[in-house]
């Protein structure tokens, strides 16, 4: 069976690191503090209301799982961030680049080996999630989607760090433009539509504000589409659905005061299509990424123009 040398000389030296035992122990202290607080919430609260406390255990399922997303979506972009600027700073990248493999399969190597870590951090925390479907009787099948969650916020944020490792010479900077694109996927996907917002109630005693008014309820909330590749939003629409069976961003847009037949957004929150299309829309630009990343450390595509004007000379 084929495996990326990458892949498989990272894992093997890591497995011999107790570095990887610290880390899972950390992460599995980090979930069970976070179990017992969540604990000691429900308890309170059940003493105050009339539901019985094993009903309200179900919320340890969203609790565990957006610690797990956040602790991940920390961790696993500064490993991918100093891996292609790590390599430069050893002065081990030149060396690596003779290699027969090409440089998209170096990317793959260095983000595989990211999201095996972070898998084996998400596999070792299975017995303190089990708990909130034994005791909460929610359905196996989320444990499932959470895998599925996991690995996806895992590839994105590792593709995220890997183009800004590709991007920067040292580390350390790597690190800082990374949580510079979270931010820009985090809180930059809502500017748009604050924007509109901002100037909706601008013109709300303006003579065009009739003229305005109509465009506004027509193609306004549109710039909520934005959103469809923020992460956050994704985790939000997604125990939406499983804890209360409905859709955020359907309710966002009847807040919003949209009629029932504007634009693609009301098609788009409709259903399940805003997950699978977020789901979408994240692989696509973390293949583009990815791309980005194997492009910026091909050394055959910089200077090659360089050598053909040469041979013409």
């Amino acid at each position: 069976m084929w495996l990326n040398p990458i892949v498989k000389k990272d894992v093997r030296v890591q497995s011999r690191s107790m570095k990887i035992c610290w880390g899972v122990f950390a992460y599995e202290l980090i979930l069970a503090l976070v179990f017992f607080l969540a604990m000691v919430v429900i308890q309170q609260n059940s003493r105050y209301s009339t539901n019985n406390i094993y009903s309200s255990m179900v919320w340890l399922y969203p609790v565990l799982a957006v610690t797990q997303i956040v602790i991940l979506g920390v961790v696993v972009p500064v490993r991918t961030a100093s891996s292609i600027s790590g390599e430069k700073e050893r002065q081990t990248f030149d060396i690596m680049m003779t290699t027969n493999m090409t440089p998209f399969s170096i990317i793959i190597g260095k983000v595989m080996t990211a999201i095996v870590q972070s898998m084996l951090f998400v596999f070792a925390s299975m017995p303190i999630m089990a708990l909130s479907f034994i005791i909460g009787g929610m359905s196996w099948s989320y444990l499932f989607w959470f895998l599925g969650i996991a690995l996806l916020a895992s590839f994105f944020s590792a593709s995220i760090g890997i183009l800004c490792s590709s991007l920067c010479k040292k580390s350390i900077s790597a690190v800082i433009m990374t949580y510079g694109f979270y931010l820009l996927f985090f809180l930059g996907t809502f500017l748009p539509f604050l924007v509109y917002q901002i100037r909706r109630e601008s013109m709300l005693y303006s003579s065009n504000y009739t003229t305005f008014s109509t465009q506004a309820y027509s193609y306004g909330e549109n710039w909520l589409l934005f959103l469809l590749v923020n992460p956050a939003v994704y985790l939000a629409e997604f125990f939406g659905r499983i804890m209360a069976g409905q859709s955020i961003m359907n309710s966002c847009v009847d807040l919003t005061g949209t009629y029932k037949t504007a634009g693609p957004i009301r098609l788009v929150a409709t259903g399940n299509r805003w997950l699978i299309l977020s789901t979408i829309l994240l692989l696509a630009v973390s293949l583009l990424f990815l791309w980005i990343a194997s492009k910026r450390i091909n050394p055959v595509g910089k200077h090659a123009g360089k050598c053909v004007r040469k041979k013409k000379d």
